[in-house]
């Protein structure tokens, strides 16, 4: 009998376009003749299921719909939404409550890792790659805390949402007077933010995944080289053409095993479960590793890096999927 899939995009954040490209080229890689496969749109005005471009009511208290005049329930939830509700552990808890199960890292990971100034001491304290000197706000600093700011940490340094994603509402700041209009506008997207020492260096990006015989597949990594003017992998530079993406990454095999290893440790250390990204940056003159962030919904667009990734190592995207599948029903 074919299993129920429900393919779940969308959210509340400002990745929620995003996430609709992302569920689209997953959907349209699935094997339909092995599972019934349902587009469930995540969307604050409302769930709905999807189908033929029109909105389908969804009974979010089990998370059925009615297909023909037949209730549905699902075998799994396929999430790939990006951002809040997605990656922060919600929909996760929600679907541990109806025991569904779901292709992503569970409740605890993806409340941990989503919180970028609670992950990162917990990643330092593993002693495996360093971790950049940062301060977490819950408010408006005075003038006195900004100049601490810029003294601890250094010019230039990032602000950004402490929860967030696709580096909406981050700000590169290299000048003192310009330090809380990048708070303020951080504040917009999450209710902390974190103040973050600047690392120079090259961007890498490393995919993993685990497979249902227990295989941990780790993927060539990445190098995301920003250009028209883009100082680093912002919103325009990842979904605008902005960048360079190289992969695999044209570096030393050394830096290559290095982000490989690191990232299979994390992978393992933090509770991962199905496809996640690790993205780090490497300082070239200290020939140092520094953690940036985890992915634990990293985007399937047909450009996204995973998926180049998968294909550099003679994985199919339509094959990822079902893997990731067969993963979390096992």
């Amino acid at each position: 009998m074919k299993k129920n899939i429900a393919l779940v995009m969308g959210g509340y954040s400002g990745e929620h376009d995003i996430s609709i490209a992302s569920g689209n080229q997953v959907y349209g890689q699935l094997d339909h003749t092995k599972y019934n496969v349902y587009k469930i749109v995540v969307d604050r005005e409302g769930w709905y299921w999807e189908q033929d471009g029109e909105r389908r009511p969804l009974d979010r208290g089990d998370f059925t719909v009615t297909d023909n005049g037949r209730k549905v329930r699902f075998d799994l939830a396929f999430i790939i939404v990006h951002g809040n509700p997605g990656e922060n552990g919600v929909l996760q808890g929600y679907f541990d409550m109806l025991g569904i199960r779901y292709t992503t890292c569970g409740f605890y990971t993806s409340a941990l890792t989503f919180q970028k100034g609670y992950c990162n001491p917990v990643v330092k304290s593993f002693k495996v790659v360093k971790v950049a000197e940062s301060q977490l706000l819950y408010e408006e600093p005075d003038r006195q805390m900004l100049d601490e700011l810029v003294g601890k940490l250094g010019l230039p340094l990032f602000v950004k949402p402490a929860a967030g994603g696709s580096s909406v509402a981050t700000t590169k700041v290299k000048k003192a007077d310009d330090l809380l209009p990048a708070i303020r506008e951080a504040f917009t997207e999450d209710k902390a933010v974190l103040v973050e020492q600047f690392i120079p260096g090259r961007e890498f990006d490393c995919g993993v995944f685990r497979k249902a015989d227990g295989e941990l597949l780790v993927f060539p990594i990445t190098e995301i080289i920003p250009k028209g003017g883009h100082e680093f992998f912002d919103y325009e530079a990842k979904y605008e053409g902005f960048s360079n993406e190289v992969t695999p990454a044209e570096c030393p095999e050394s830096i290559s095993r290095n982000v490989q290893e690191v990232s299979r440790t994390l992978y393992g250390a933090l509770g991962c479960k199905g496809i996640v990204r690790f993205d780090y940056i490497y300082n070239t003159d200290k020939q140092e590793l520094y953690f940036l962030e985890v992915n634990t919904i990293p985007g399937q667009s047909a450009e996204s890096i995973v998926p180049k990734q998968a294909r550099a190592m003679g994985i199919t995207p339509a094959e990822l999927y079902e893997m990731s599948i067969q993963a979390a029903l096992a």
